[in-house]
């Protein structure tokens, strides 16, 4: 045998072996991961929710092995190194991976009041609305950034100021109490100086714990939360859950098109579009979960100023490049759809 052939032999003979450990590394017909985040873990709805939808991701061909998170901050990271093909997370974690669905979850961008009264029904609607036109064809292109598509969104539950003091449910008695502002929303932050307070960075792993040990006067969370955060131990015997939502916050599935077939991302905002009223239904399931007392209700005039408060902090956002003006400027469109007479209504868009 020549020398070049030798050289050639040897070659093709690296090249083997490299592949050999390539196909190793990644298992012998390896299947993409989609990492599933629930803050119970496998015993959670979102996670139950998410076998569902890799049933029916496999009708379109595509086999998801699930591996389940209970860090989020972890879910994120391992997708954005690669290591998952998709992922489900706060509309706040998927921002970073898409700006225009990650602005759904913006402050009072979803709140409708009627009469002086928050008409929780019809904030769901805008919010139905929005995910609606994010499934359709016509706002394909929207969902992609990059390599990254959104795959789907459903909501979560009304976010609720929840007060270890009942008394300082208006937003004027707020100045000087210490305010859970997630670390990954700096929108938040803004709006807490705003009301005067002070800004205490949190997670999703650690609210619970510094509410419930006093290092908190007042957090924003979901009823999902109230009994696996335990915070009726924060809440106290003057406590109270606050009725004005500062956000509808949303799940959002993230799909890395690199690693799946073309047409997946479309196919999989239906079948979450689809999920809407099971994640209501959880939704109401959750809020009755909160004892009765333990809701407090604003007075008329208490809700005006503080959705004030909540618009200011979104503008400041968009003025921060953190919020998407074309998301926001949709956002009023449906709230004037859902209450045509309500005031804001005189001026087509919230943004320029």
């Amino acid at each position: 045998m020549g020398s070049s052939s030798k050289w050639a032999l040897s070659w093709t003979l690296g090249l083997a072996w490299l592949s050999g450990v390539a196909q190793a590394a990644a298992g012998p017909g390896s299947k993409p991961v989609f990492c599933a985040w629930d803050i119970l873990g496998k015993a959670g709805d979102t996670y139950a929710m998410v076998q569902d939808y890799v049933l029916a991701m496999g009708q379109q061909g595509v086999d998801f092995e699930v591996k389940a998170y209970t860090d989020e901050r972890v879910a994120a990271e391992d997708y954005r190194t690669g290591q998952c093909a998709g992922v489900i997370l706060t509309g706040f974690r998927a921002r970073p991976f898409n700006q225009v669905s990650g602005s759904l979850d913006s402050m009072g961008s979803t709140t409708v009041v009627k009469d002086g009264r928050v008409d929780a029904r019809g904030s769901y609607e805008v919010l139905h609305r929005m995910i609606q036109a994010f499934a359709s064809p016509q706002a394909s292109k929207l969902m992609v950034e990059g390599p990254h598509e959104i795959g789907g969104i459903v909501p979560i539950g009304a976010a609720y100021p929840i007060v270890r003091d009942r008394s300082w449910a208006d937003v004027g008695h707020l100045a000087g109490k210490r305010i859970g502002a997630f670390d990954n929303d700096r929108a938040q932050a803004w709006f807490v100086q705003r009301l005067g307070g002070q800004p205490v960075p949190v997670d999703v792993s650690n609210v619970g714990p510094k509410f419930n040990n006093g290092l908190m006067d007042v957090i924003y969370l979901p009823a999902l939360t109230y009994r696996p955060f335990e915070l009726a131990k924060g809440m106290g015997p003057k406590g109270a859950f606050v009725k004005l939502p500062v956000m509808l916050p949303t799940f959002q599935v993230v799909l890395n098109r690199q690693q799946l077939p073309e047409g997946v991302g479309a196919a999989s905002r239906q079948w979450w579009q689809g999920q809407f009223d099971r994640a209501m239904g959880l939704i109401d399931k959750a809020e009755a979960s909160v004892p009765a007392p333990a809701w407090h209700e604003l007075s008329a005039e208490q809700v005006g100023p503080y959705l004030e408060m909540l618009r200011q902090g979104r503008l400041q956002g968009v003025e921060e490049g953190l919020y998407a003006k074309r998301t926001l400027n949709l956002l009023k469109r449906a709230r004037c759809q859902v209450s045509p007479a309500s005031a804001e209504c005189a001026s087509a868009t919230e943004v320029q």
